[in-house]
Order: C-alpha cells, then sequence, then structure tokens
C-alpha cells in the first residue's frame, strides 16, 4: 500500500516531470541554448511592462497549446498536423489579444503587432512538434510553461537592463533622478542582441556542458 500511494503521488510532479519545468531556466533555454524566439527579443524589451506581458502571453499559450495538441495527438492526421497546432495556437493568440484589448488598451495598442506573431514562434512550434505530439496531456502542459517561463525570464532580464540604463526606469518609476541621462543605444534593437549574446556567454562559461567540443 505504501509503495502504491508513494507512486500514486509521484505521477503529477515527479523527477521527469520537475526536470520539464526547470531545464527550459538553464540547460535547455529556448532563447539562450535553442537561439529561438529573438525576434520577440529584440522587439519587446525596451521596456519591463510590455516583456512581462508578452511573457505571460507566451506561457499561456505555449501550456495550453501543447496541452490542447497532446490532447488531440491520436486523431490528427499526420499530412495537416501543422495546420491543427497552427489553429489551436491562433485560437489561443486571439484569446490574448482580446483580453489585452479589453483591460489593458494602451498595451494592446504597443503590442498587438508582435502578439500576434506568436502564432509562428517557433518556440511554440517547436514544441508541439518535439513534445506535445507524442507525449501525455500533463507533461505537455509542464513542458509549455517551462519553455514559455524560460523565455520570460531571459525577456525580461532584457528588459531590465535596457530600461534600466536606457531610462533610469524600471516598471515606468524613475530610480535615478533628473542627473542621470539615459542611454539611448540601450533603447534600439541591436542593444537587446548585445545583451542576450552576453548572456548566453555567461551561461556557457558557467556551464561547460552546454559547449559544443566537437
Amino acid at each position: 500500500m505504501a509503495d502504491t500511494a508513494t507512486a500514486s503521488s509521484g505521477t503529477l510532479m515527479g523527477k521527469k516531470e520537475r526536470r520539464l519545468l526547470t531545464d527550459p531556466f538553464n540547460d535547455n533555454n529556448p532563447i539562450t541554448v535553442q537561439v529561438l524566439g529573438i525576434c520577440s527579443a529584440l522587439a519587446v524589451t525596451s521596456a519591463l511592462k510590455p516583456s512581462l506581458v508578452m511573457a505571460i502571453a507566451v506561457v499561456f499559450v505555449c501550456a495550453f497549446s501543447n496541452l490542447a495538441i497532446s490532447l488531440l495527438r491520436k486523431g490528427i492526421p499526420g499530412r495537416i498536423r501543422m495546420i491543427v497546432q497552427l489553429t489551436v495556437i491562433a485560437a489561443l493568440v486571439t484569446l490574448v489579444e482580446q483580453s489585452l484589448k479589453a483591460f489593458q488598451y494602451d498595451l494592446y495598442k504597443q503590442l498587438s503587432v508582435y502578439v500576434g506573431l506568436i502564432i509562428t514562434n517557433c518556440i511554440i512550434m517547436g514544441r508541439l512538434e518535439a513534445f506535445a505530439m507524442g507525449n501525455k496531456p500533463w507533461q505537455s502542459f509542464l513542458d509549455g510553461v517551462g519553455n514559455g517561463v524560460g523565455y520570460g525570464v531571459i525577456l525580461l532580464a532584457v528588459a531590465f537592463f535596457r530600461e534600466f540604463l536606457g531610462k533610469g526606469q524600471i516598471f515606468g518609476y524613475q530610480l535615478l533622478g533628473e542627473w542621470y541621462v539615459g542611454n539611448a543605444l540601450m533603447l534600439a534593437p541591436p542593444a537587446a542582441m548585445f545583451i542576450i549574446g552576453l548572456i548566453i556567454w555567461f551561461q556557457r562559461a558557467r556551464n561547460t556542458e552546454l559547449v559544443d567540443v566537437s
């Protein structure tokens, strides 16, 4: 009885499930390791608030599209699987867009183009094809959450440095006095690429297993 209870208690959050959530933070981060989702990292990270909203949107879409495709995977004909995946993602993105339009209209105007591009985000499409099509719903959901949060952490890190160094602000609040002259270069898209490059360098210097020695 004890063994049965232990097995059942570990079903929802066993070692494999924990790795699905934590690996995208470091060893398998979609931006710094897989080098995916770079376009939105360049576009929306000039400030923390839109970056946070984009991160939440990607977590939501990635997690629930993974869940939906995993539930449907056995009934999806192989030749139309990409169409079905895009349809599921588009439905979730539309839900995000309409929610932003209803409750955060200013952010909707700022992010509407980029939220729409979540439909073609290679992180989400990659997880559907590589994971959700071959795994159970709960594991697929966790994989979506992990990869979405891993993406969001990098987005917020980049936005923090760009907003702080570019404007002296955090979430729009002025932290540095009027004496501070913002660095306009940090607000330009190339600054995001520079910061991401430094994060990749730091991560790979700290974890030599990520470096390809072939």
